[in-house]
């Protein structure tokens, strides 16, 4: 049959761990490595026409899994690696690429829907598997064996320690999640904080704190868009998470933002996912996970910097702590998939376990990165001449 001959040719580009794969037929194949026992085995439940792996893999074969169409024994984020590895795998030749149009309109509105439909689905659901912090970005792990806890709070000072803060200094946290960046800069640090969130969730839960903990003269959290900040100034700025979700046509109109709302001997830390291949989307994560979303090259978003005229002075990748942090969080939300299932559907948990294990794959791979941009204005010759160097 030509639809199998042409699967065996696509499975035999893919791997190279030992992988079976159980077909529609009641045959089964193996690829990869062909000794020992399989690591993986991938049961095809029914038939997928090859014609619509080729229009877009990843997003046919991340719907075949949500719908049970597939089965996966083994680990997820192992099969998805290995795939990243292969050069004429599924999951990097261009026969079986096809990414989604990067000139998506962000208008304000469109990005309040965007994040609304991620960020919102409600405070309970994060807190069950991210740590006690809320904090759902990259973590930086000073050894491997920190906790995710230890590892998000050695970021946030991680961060807070590169902007050269002083005490008394003002900090705009762009896109600040439940607020653990700001109020570590309030406590530990002496600054003044403004949050700006879309997230209505965040939002309520940012305001409560602050009153709950007596803060509302040294920290004030924003509803409403980045670009909608006037009139302010502020000596740092930090943005975790954040550029991923402005669009291909916004990344320009953000780094203008910043270079505006920023004084002129202020630092700015910028921390957000990269690709050192170029900027990208993913078919199946616009669909289903962060609509609107868009994975900007690192020269691409160089070439922005410095057409606002800021200069960069120091770039790390987080790429490694970041496959961590996913791993973390695989295990937390495995260990409370009895509790996901009580208020969300087998397809649900499935989307989410699969977009878990599958970042972490891509982080693993080298398919994408994660990287802090240190940001000042022209002649700037006030901070340190070198960079904050960890403990």
């Amino acid at each position: 049959m030509l639809e199998k001959e042409l699967y065996k040719k696509l499975f035999s580009e893919s791997f190279s761990l030992p992988v079976q794969v159980n077909y529609w037929d009641h045959t089964s194949e193996r690829y990869g490595n062909l000794e020992g026992e399989p690591e993986i085995t991938i049961t095809f439940n029914q038939m997928i026409p090859i014609k619509e792996i080729t229009k877009n893999a990843s997003l046919t074969l991340g719907e075949a899994y949500m719908d049970k169409k597939i089965e996966i024994e083994g680990s997820i984020q192992e099969l998805v690696a290995d795939a990243y590895k292969q050069a004429g795998s599924f999951l990097r030749s261009k026969s079986y690429i096809k990414w989604l149009p990067k000139l998506a309109r962000h208008t304000k509105k469109q990005n309040k829907e965007d994040i609304h439909s991620h960020y919102d689905l409600g405070n309970e659901f994060y807190e069950l598997w991210l740590d006690q912090t809320l904090t759902y970005s990259c973590a930086y792990f000073e050894t491997p064996e920190d906790t995710l806890e230890q590892a998000q709070m050695n970021k946030v000072r991680h961060i807070l320690n590169k902007l050269f803060i002083k005490e008394g200094d003002s900090l705009l946290d762009i896109g600040c999640g439940w607020g653990t960046l700001m109020f570590t800069a309030i406590k530990e640090y002496g600054v003044h904080a403004t949050g700006i969130t879309l997230s209505e969730e965040q939002y309520r839960f940012i305001t409560d704190k602050i009153k709950a903990e007596g803060l509302e003269d040294k920290c004030t959290v924003l509803l409403k868009d980045y670009r909608e900040v006037k009139n302010l100034e502020f000596d740092h700025i930090t943005s975790v998470g954040m550029f991923e979700h402005v669009g291909e046509d916004s990344l320009e109109e953000y780094f203008a933002v910043v270079k505006r709302l920023l004084k002129p001997k202020g630092t700015a830390l910028i921390h957000g996912i990269s690709r050192q291949q170029g900027g990208a989307t993913n078919a199946w994560i616009n669909q289903y996970i962060f609509p609107g979303g868009y994975i900007p090259g690192i020269a691409e978003l160089a070439t922005h910097m410095q057409t606002n005229d800021l200069q960069l002075i120091d770039l790390e990748s987080l790429r490694r702590d970041y496959q961590l942090t996913l791993e973390h969080w695989t295990k937390n939300f495995h260990a409370v998939k009895d509790q996901v299932l009580s208020v969300a559907d087998e397809r649900f948990y499935r989307m989410w376990d699969l977009y878990l294990q599958a970042c972490a794959a891509s982080f693993e791979s080298s398919n994408i990165d994660v990287v802090q941009y240190l940001l000042v204005h022209p002649g700037n010759n006030t901070i340190p001449m070198h960079r904050y160097v960890g403990h």
